[in-house]
């Protein structure tokens, strides 16, 4: 061991894979896990949608305000789900948009392999998504047809913008404007 500067931890040089981007992840990992454990998935999915939410409204007021625009159009909501995946280390693309819905794929997620086994964890993305696009299109419905959390080599995410039959029977969650 290597003797530290002054200040410095005498334990700062030990090669422990920590630091603040795993420890948060670990963290909401474990809270996802224990949640999940304890009160169930559904339960689980509930409370960290309640998260999502918020998340998604205040992420949806950075992008309107950063772009100047008090609402976005169908092309800047796509644009804006993948930038701020991108932001946070996911991989999302979109698949293919029309007035009815946005199919994107992902095929890294910004859990990494902490994701695998926490599919409650998957309710950020559809509450994130959800929020943004019903606050700027006034309807949104996101399914998550596959998620690299249920093993899936990544994800398919659709989010419906109108209540059509299609959209009605798939499976998700409804969000509209607030």
């Amino acid at each position: 061991m290597t003797t530290p500067s002054p200040g410095e931890s005498p334990l700062a040089h030990l090669e422990l894979g920590l630091e603040r981007d795993i420890f948060l992840r670990t963290l909401i990992r474990h809270l996802a896990g224990t949640l999940e454990d304890v009160v169930g998935l559904e339960e689980a999915s509930g409370f960290i949608s309640v998260v999502g939410l918020r998340m998604g409204e205040e992420l949806n007021a950075d992008y309107r305000r950063a772009l100047a625009l008090p609402q976005l159009s169908r092309e800047q909501v796509a644009q804006v789900l993948v930038d701020l995946k991108a932001r946070i280390h996911g991989d999302f693309t979109v698949l293919e948009q029309d007035d009815e819905k946005i199919i994107l794929a992902n095929r890294r997620c910004p859990f990494g392999e902490l994701i695998e086994g926490r599919p409650s964890i998957c309710m950020m993305t559809s509450n994130v998504f959800g929020t943004i696009t019903a606050e700027n299109l006034g309807y949104a419905k996101v399914s998550l047809e596959q998620t690299i959390a249920e093993g899936h080599p990544g994800c398919r995410v659709v989010v419906y913008l109108k209540p059509t039959t299609t959209a009605r029977n798939a499976p998700g969650r409804e969000y509209v404007r607030t």
